[in-house]
């Protein structure tokens, strides 16, 4: 199960389906993020596409008769209307239109009526609607998808086409099971049955002795994880600087180099990150000064071109060396901004102390210790945090009065007020059903401690903390899921052996 490979499938076959001969790929917003997170331009263009065009109401109006159009669009309503638009006044020679979910007879029929100059020779559903971050996480790069605890509409009908695009494209028919705690995850569970049941050709799939189930999980369930700071080399670069759409924005870096101020992060097309793409900050230093030492002695030897033989080695190995110069660049150039944040945030410190309050290490000391950092001037959001993660961790008698005493210190100290507010939100949004802290000290005690000793003054960075995700993963593959917490929803077709199909 690769969903970066299940894509890629997909945009081979659409360019091998319309032949030999120039192509152009027309896309929309969204279509246009799933293919770049799994092709490099040089890549397509090897397929003989030679033009990457948006759909949008002000297209361009110019005529290339003599090209190929491949349409991959998702099936909303504005695309449908804009796609006819397109065929009632064509500017290629022949379209073969794919859509990336499932598309209904009447938009179908809509299309072939705007065909007026029959220029379409194919109609498709590839099931592309997902964002494919590695080969077993996808995205559908909403920012949020709720309003008051409870699902917003078009959010909803947004996560279903995505996990229906998932499973179509894994050829996966899985049992569904949810969180019964969680209104919006029985909600979700309920919307992806009824595709089920109405597309129940499409579901007709081959699946072996054993079918898998899809586990839906509601993260008000575990409101602490997202809370902590982490310390591998993807997740840091996400939290600190924030990667969207495979893409970190440096522009804000005084003196940047042009072609800096946009970097891609990309494991299919940078093997240094995918490498180290879960090592943490002190084993990626070590690695990026051992590179930049290989590189420097690399670049020495360049240098010399005293003879033919120099010369031609030089040729030779110049696409190759220029490509390593834009990589150590690129991850230098981010290593040294993830630095300047630990420094600037304090967050050795800060993330020690978020570690004991998530389990409840020396947990008499928590709310001094709150104290003195936030009398240090971290940011407001590290403060906030700290707070936060208090209020969803402590239970002892005194805790609201130290709670109360902790938002006091952020309100005198001029925290922004939204910050604030969002102590007293998760606290809400934690789910009622509290987690076993015993449980999570006990599996805390069994990591150890992480040091850091490239980094100057840096004694350990401890990581106990364990996510619920894995307990609940690792329950599952051993059949040790309660059906009381996590129930199937009734299926037609159970069969009596279960497996798991985890998907994020």
């Amino acid at each position: 199960m690769d969903l970066i490979q299940a894509i890629k499938l997909y945009i081979i076959k659409m360019t091998e389906d319309c032949g030999p001969g120039m192509k152009v790929l027309l896309m929309d917003k969204a279509t246009t993020s799933i293919v770049s997170a799994v092709f490099s331009q040089s890549e397509i263009l090897q397929r003989e596409v030679y033009l990457f065009e948006q759909l949008t109401s002000t297209s361009s109006s110019d005529s290339m008769y003599h090209m190929k159009c491949i349409t991959f669009l998702r099936p909303t309503s504005e695309n449908i209307s804009l796609l006819c638009k397109e065929l009632r006044n064509p500017r290629y020679g022949y379209y073969y239109i794919y859509f990336s979910n499932i598309i209904s007879k009447t938009d179908i029929k809509t299309i072939a009526e705007s065909d007026i100059q029959e220029v379409v020779r194919e109609v498709q559903e590839y099931y592309a609607d997902y964002l494919a971050v590695a080969p077993h996480l996808f995205s559908l790069n909403i920012p949020s998808c709720g309003q008051c605890l409870s699902w917003d509409p078009l959010q909803l009908t947004r996560c279903t086409q995505g996990i229906i695009s998932v499973l179509l494209s894994l050829k996966k028919n899985p049992l569904i099971r949810f969180q019964a705690s969680s209104k919006m995850s029985k909600q979700l569970a309920e919307k992806i049955k009824v595709i089920f049941s109405k597309e129940e050709n499409l579901f007709n799939l081959k699946q072996g002795d054993i079918q898998p189930q899809l586990l839906i999980l509601d993260r008000r369930e575990d409101p602490v994880t997202p809370l902590l700071m982490p310390w591998s080399y993807q997740a840091m670069v996400h939290e600190l600087l924030t990667i969207n759409n495979n893409q970190v924005d440096l522009s804000h870096i005084e003196d940047i180099k042009p072609d800096l101020k946009k970097v891609l992060l990309c494991a299919e097309q940078d093997d240094l990150y995918k490498q180290n793409i879960y090592k943490n900050f002190g084993e990626i230093g070590e690695i990026m000064k051992s590179l930049i030492d290989d590189f420097k002695s690399k670049a020495k030897n360049h240098q010399k071109l005293d003879t033919i033989s120099d010369m031609k080695a030089f040729v030779e190995n110049y696409p190759q060396f220029k490509k390593m110069s834009g990589t150590v660049a690129k991850h230098v150039i981010i290593m040294e901004q993830l630095s300047n944040y630990v420094t600037k945030k304090n967050l050795l410190e800060v993330s020690e102390l978020q570690q004991q309050i998530a389990c409840d290490i020396q947990s008499s000391q928590h709310t001094q210790k709150i104290k003195e950092l936030i009398e240090k001037g971290i940011p407001d959001e590290e403060a906030s945090k700290l707070v936060m993660l208090y209020a969803l961790k402590s239970f002892s008698k005194d805790s609201n009065r130290e709670l109360t005493s902790l938002i006091q210190i952020l309100k005198s100290k001029k925290v922004a007020e939204h910050w604030i507010e969002l102590v007293h939100d998760v606290m809400k949004y934690q789910s009622k059903i509290i987690l076993d802290n015993e449980n999570t000290l006990k599996n805390a005690k069994q990591i150890t401690k992480r040091f850091y000793k490239d980094l100057k003054g840096v004694d350990n960075i401890f990581t106990q903390h364990v996510p619920l995700m894995k307990e609940l993963v690792e329950d599952l593959i051993k059949s040790r899921l309660k059906e009381e917490q996590y129930p199937f929803l009734s299926d037609i077709n159970q069969p009596t052996k279960r497996n798991f199909c985890k998907l994020d």
